[in-house]
């Protein structure tokens, strides 16, 4: 497929795709005239990478990962690297919930001071 189809079925924009392969996270096959062509295989492939993007890790970490995903095999140290990640994500995840508790606590304190009157009202001259 073409990279115009590739953008479409996965929602990722053609800039991106293109960054992808600059970082080595995704390869295509070039025509004779030059345009990129991509296997189908390569949807999933951006599906994946979209995802781990978005669990925060970067495009260095996701190409020293990504070769276990396609072999299922993976060494000791990709185990170290993954479960590092893993507890990266956990603490993110302590502390936000921690950030939204304290926004919880604000809300419920300030919710008691809720006026229906103006704050400000302006003086006579």
């Amino acid at each position: 497929m073409r990279i115009g189809e590739l953008a479409a079925q996965t929602g990722v924009s053609v800039r991106a795709l293109r960054y992808y392969e600059e970082q080595h996270l995704l390869t295509s096959e070039r025509s004779p005239s030059g345009q990129r062509r991509y296997p189908d295989t390569a949807v999933d492939r951006v599906l994946l990478i979209q995802c781990l993007y978005a669990s925060g890790l970067s495009s260095r970490t996701i190409r020293e990962l990504i070769p276990c995903t396609q072999t299922g095999v993976a060494t000791p140290d990709t185990i170290n690297r993954l479960t590092a990640e893993r507890d990266r994500m956990n603490d993110r995840i302590a502390d936000l919930a921690m950030a939204r508790d304290r926004l919880e606590a604000v809300i419920a304190a300030a919710s008691g001071t809720v006026s229906c009157e103006p704050v400000c009202v302006p003086q006579s001259a």
